[in-house]
């Protein structure tokens, strides 16, 4: 059985696996990515902001606490949307991210936090979110490394000799992969680091910061498990603007 994207979070088996997981504060949320999120975010005071993927509504809340006129958080999961707190300035919308449509020029700010892999259409959205975009407006998002999504399966670690390696193959097939992440059959989407910054550009818009985080020194001191993230990247975090010409054709 293969899970999509956009059902895993309903998903009652996945679910608890994941809530244990956040609950821990094990993953590499708290962190790696809030962190290297945080540093490629523009000023949010007075911004109009669209959140792809917003999960719980963590992030659209931080986003709305520092100065957001108003957020728009979308996720395709009606599970994690009942856990959402609710916030004056936020309004959550129950949405699949490869049907979402919005007015052009609606937005100063759209972010999406470890989402994208699981969108089938990758180009298609950011031609999307460029119209979405004021002139001057930003688009930051964090996405696993096509490092971690490269192998088909997706299968982690491996063990050979005496010690652990993280496999990279059929790095350029890029497409569907399968893995098992707390159940079996978790669907993700491998795309190249060309493919990533390419669609950014095909869409009309400027690259302004790319960064593939690890952990500090105070994360490893309270989960030395982490340490395995500086052996290879987990995570991509890439920002970009549109400037003042019209995007690329798509949608408006």
């Amino acid at each position: 059985m293969i899970t999509a994207g956009r059902d895993l979070y309903d998903d009652p088996r996945f679910w608890e696996g994941y809530r244990r997981l956040r609950d821990s504060g094990a993953g590499i949320n708290d962190a790696i990515e809030i962190p290297a999120m945080s540093r490629m975010l523009p000023p949010a005071a007075g911004a109009a902001v669209v959140d792809l993927g917003c999960g719980a509504g963590a992030l659209a809340r931080r986003l709305a606490d520092a100065g957001a006129a108003q957020v728009l958080a979308v996720d395709s999961s009606q599970r994690m949307l009942a856990l959402a707190t609710p916030h004056p300035r936020v309004r959550y919308l129950h949405a699949d991210l490869d049907e979402l449509t919005l007015p052009a020029r609606s937005a100063d700010l759209v972010v999406s936090s470890l989402v994208l892999h699981y969108v089938a259409d990758y180009p298609g959205l950011v031609r999307r979110v460029a119209h979405w975009l004021r002139p001057g407006g930003r688009f930051v998002f964090s996405i696993e490394h096509p490092i971690c999504t490269a192998a088909d399966p997706m299968t982690g670690w491996l063990q050979i000799g005496g010690g652990m390696v993280w496999p990279v193959d059929d790095y350029a097939s890029e497409g569907p992969r399968t893995q098992n992440w707390i159940i079996e059959g978790v669907e993700k989407h491998h795309r190249r680091l060309t493919t990533l910054i390419g669609g950014l550009l095909d869409a009309g818009l400027e690259l302004t910061g790319i960064d593939e985080p690890a952990p500090g020194p105070a994360a490893l001191r309270s989960h030395p498990h982490l340490a395995a993230h500086l052996r290879r990247p987990p995570l991509l975090v890439l920002g970009a603007r549109r400037g003042h010409a019209d995007p690329a054709d798509g949608e408006e």
